[in-house]
């Protein structure tokens, strides 16, 4: 299961601000793009590091999906 730490107003997962990748915890420092789909929401972020990931919430399994990009 992936760790992903979120800022949650009316709803949870509305904008990601950590994650937990290869046991290292990464700050989001922009997010680049969002969006939604039927399953969840997705999210392109690049960290302090200057990382780039494609983070999805998938809401009906209640599961995060980290993809480096």
């Amino acid at each position: 299961m992936n760790v992903v730490v979120c800022h949650s107003g009316y709803t949870y997962a509305e904008r990601p601000t950590a994650f937990w990748w290869q046991g290292e915890r990464l700050e989001i420092n922009v997010i680049e793009a969002d969006w939604r789909t039927p399953q969840g929401k997705g999210f392109r972020v690049c960290t302090h590091q200057g990382q780039s990931f494609e983070l999805f919430y998938d809401e009906r399994n209640d599961d995060w999906e980290i993809t480096p990009v």
